[in-house]
């Protein structure tokens, strides 16, 4: 099978939508340009024709009465019935399967394989931005649930002077600062589980190697809570 490809979701999305030949109009047009022109795209529509082949071959054949089938054919499928793609797969392997049965196999198939894209939506990544004075020094805080972590940066301003360092601090609401660690020059990366909405994250000044008390001792240059962004 072909190798799968590092695409957003909802390209992964589209390209399973091309392989079932669902789009039409402008929307085919648009996939058709993306295919000439990105060859990841190309190689995920790929990925997923082969993927969904061998459900085509599991439809079973139905003989329904002629008369019946015709008036569903012409309901259907006014301009005549699809052959491409996915569609004329079905048309090679159904035999005498009804327009009516072919649309619902299509559709069976089209849930099947967007499925993984369509559950609950991801909540927004969590993070913080801390700000001091009118800016000239800015922490960056991320939560990577995927890693499980805490990522925080030093996006703009100087490093803490020779003999004192930036400690980082989580708060929770009624509770004292706890100490998640140095912010060094390639900032601060602290495997934690993800801390609810509305914690607050503070910055201070302490002496090289951290506080020597377990709570900040000097100036807190910056604070933030934590938010969906």
């Amino acid at each position: 099978m072909t190798a799968p490809h590092d695409l957003p979701e909802e390209d992964e999305a589209l390209a399973a939508e091309v392989a079932l030949g669902l789009l039409t109009g402008a929307e085919a047009a648009e996939a058709e340009r993306r295919m000439a022109s990105e060859p990841a795209f190309r190689a995920a529509v790929a990925a997923w024709q082969e993927r969904l082949a061998p459900l085509a071959g599991e439809v079973p054949e139905v003989a329904p009465p002629p008369r019946v089938a015709r008036a569903l054919e012409a309901r259907l499928s006014p301009r005549g019935p699809r052959t491409t793609g996915l569609f004329g797969r079905l048309e090679r392997l159904r035999g005498p399967v009804s327009g009516a049965l072919a649309a619902a196999v299509v559709l069976a198939l089209a849930l099947l394989a967007l499925a993984p894209f369509l559950g609950p939506p991801r909540p927004a990544p969590l993070g913080a931005t801390l700000v001091a004075g009118a800016g000239e020094l800015r922490f960056e805080a991320r939560y990577d649930a995927a890693a499980g972590r805490l990522v925080v940066t030093r996006a703009a301003g100087p490093p803490p002077a020779q003999g004192q360092a930036h400690e980082l601090w989580l708060i929770a609401p009624d509770a004292a600062p706890v100490s998640l660690g140095l912010i060094g020059e390639a900032g601060l990366a602290v495997a934690y589980p993800e801390p609810p909405e509305g914690w607050t994250l503070a910055v201070s000044l302490e002496p090289a190697g951290g506080s020597p008390t377990g709570a900040p001792t000097g100036p807190v240059l910056a604070a933030a809570p934590l938010t969906r962004l």
